[in-house]
């Protein structure tokens, strides 16, 4: 006979958990008892959200669901954001959370919320454990649905009562699980489509960037010789270094990438979510480009997102079959490659501008100065973000984790430290800008008590910039977005960690390769300028100066 408690932690070793990010409270002591003589880590943060964002971001990098804990109700609540982000994230995550005892009601309704409907539009699967003995199934099925495509976050709700209540019931072993293929019939009609195209094109999506997938979709890329782009979740899924690499849809229309979706005939869209911010691929008129869509599910159908065929099953094996079927037998077509190296040219330009407070252009630049081609940069929500998506150029998969879906602030800093977590021989640096990075600043102290090597990038515009920006584009007053800052250095320097403030362009660099050559958690904070936004993004954008125009072939 076993503690539900004890189960509940058997059934998670089962599944090959090492830490559990959260806030335990009353009603998770059993939980906490069968933890501490476990081989699981606990590892405490200060804050239920940023333990959700960990959970979902250990999902996102290893394909195998992170696992949070909390208590009930205002505990519990906590964790929806987070679920979100996992949701609208396709990140495999299950979160554990408390509630009163269900066989007796001593202290009525006191903190007694709904989870389980709270929880219900937001996850895959949610359950209250009313049984000690049906822990090891549910626990099984959790990590089963939970990782099925499409991924996402699962909850359970455990009741003190139910924690204590013994029982004698074995495990249940997981067990492989093969992916669905795509039909023959289905692979042939693409090969098909894209051998009758002139002008075939490739987009990679958020589902397109799975661990997994990283060697079959470079390997297609190699084969076809079709250029390709990515969404900005897609972004990393084939090396960004590859000369077929036309750049990142960080805008829905008008950006210099978008050049080369007008030109194309064929649009091969491989694991395209649409819960992320399209680019507009469908013809408005006739005559617009065809699109295939390649996914593990069926498309969704959206005004923006109207596939002509569809490849449904396991990408990999998907886009593997495809380039049998292709390679040496498509021709590159010459116009798509010149406007190739005008639209990378463009992307590039006054990245070595010397203005200070820093422009975003020459911003993307250090950072990518002072990072390994392995090096992990976790972005937070803000005008940077775009920035980032266009400019930073990835060579290896998962090395700019951003949230194109949710698109949520806060996330930046707990992603960080989950990566970093995962990756301690890599460096790991987190964008936030200074209205992100406050809505989870208190993490910096989980940081320092996990003696994590992390570099802190907070970008100082005193404002919650994306919006104000936007304000401003759409002709309202300035007016409701400014707000004043914390001594960042001081700010760090009273959890342990060590600040730094940036005062001219030129120590931006240095700065940043002393933090990670030192060790331990940085705190660096730059001016940024963000007048570049309606020079770039708006005026260059509407009137195309500059822009490059497709070749003539």
């Amino acid at each position: 006979m076993q503690k539900g408690s004890d189960l509940l932690v058997r059934a998670l070793e089962n599944e090959g958990v090492e830490r559990i990010f959260g806030i335990p409270g009353e009603e998770n002591l059993d939980v906490v008892e069968s933890l501490r003589t476990s081989a699981i880590e606990l590892v405490l943060t200060r804050h239920e959200q940023a333990a959700a964002f960990m959970a979902a971001t250990h999902g996102r990098l290893t394909g195998r669901p992170g696992v949070c804990l909390s208590t009930l109700g205002p505990g519990a609540l906590n964790f929806t954001t987070g679920a979100a982000y996992a949701h609208l994230g396709a990140m495999p995550m299950l979160m554990i959370t408390g509630q009163k005892p269900i066989l007796t009601s001593r202290q009525a309704r006191f903190q007694i919320v709904d989870i389980i409907g709270a929880m219900r539009p937001l996850t895959k699967m949610t359950r209250q454990i009313v049984s000690a003995a049906s822990i090891p199934t549910l626990v099984r099925d959790a990590f089963r649905v939970a990782t099925e495509e499409r991924p996402g976050p699962v909850h359970l709700e455990l009741p003190e009562d139910i924690a204590a209540e013994m029982a004698d019931v074995a495990l249940v072993p997981p067990h492989p699980i093969e992916r669905p293929v795509a039909a023959p019939s289905a692979i042939e009609r693409a090969a098909a489509m894209i051998l009758a195209a002139k002008r075939p094109l490739i987009m990679i999506g958020a589902a397109g960037n799975r661990p997994r997938l990283v060697e079959p979709l470079s390997d297609f890329v190699r084969r076809t010789r079709i250029p390709f782009f990515n969404t900005q979740m897609g972004k990393g899924a084939v090396t960004g270094g590859s000369k077929l690499y036309l750049g990142t849809a960080a805008l829905s229309e008008r950006d210099y990438v978008h050049r080369a979706i007008d030109r194309a005939d064929l649009i091969i869209s491989i694991g395209h979510d649409t819960v992320e911010k399209p680019p507009f691929l469908m013809g408005q008129v006739a005559g617009g480009p065809k699109v295939i869509h390649v996914g593990y599910v069926s498309a969704s159908v959206e005004q923006v997102f109207h596939p002509d065929a569809e490849v449904v099953g396991d990408i990999g094996a998907t886009v593997t079959a495809l380039a049998d079927r292709l390679g040496g037998r498509l021709d590159p077509d010459l116009g798509m490659l010149d406007l190739r190296r005008s639209i990378l040219e463009r992307i590039n330009d006054r990245a070595g501008e010397d203005r200070f407070p820093v422009t975003p252009q020459r911003l993307v630049h250090d950072v990518r100065a002072v990072m390994p081609e392995d090096g992990i940069v976790c972005l937070d929500n803000g005008m940077y973000k775009i920035w980032f998506a266009r400019n930073y150029r990835t060579r290896i998969a998962n090395t700019l984790l951003l949230d194109n879906a949710l698109a949520t602030m806060g996330a930046g800093l707990p992603t960080a430290m989950m990566a970093k977590l995962l990756n301690p021989d890599r460096r790991v640096m987190a964008v936030c800008g200074d209205g992100g990075f406050m809505m989870n600043s208190q993490e910096l102290e989980t940081a320092m008590r996990l003696k994590l090597d992390l570099v802190v990038l907070i970008l100082e515009d005193s404002a919650y910039g994306m919006i104000r920006w936007k304000q401003a584009v759409d002709a309202f007053a300035d007016y409701g977005m400014t707000f004043g800052n914390p001594d960042f250095v001081a700010y760090a320097n009273s959890y342990g960690a060590t600040g730094h403030r940036i005062a001219a362009v030129g120590e931006l660099t240095p700065t940043l390769e002393a933090a990670f050559a030192a060790g331990g958690v940085h705190l660096v904070a730059v001016p940024v300028d963000y007048v570049e936004n309606n020079r770039v993004l708006i005026e260059e954008l509407r009137h195309g100066i500059g822009g490059p125009e497709p070749a003539a072939y």
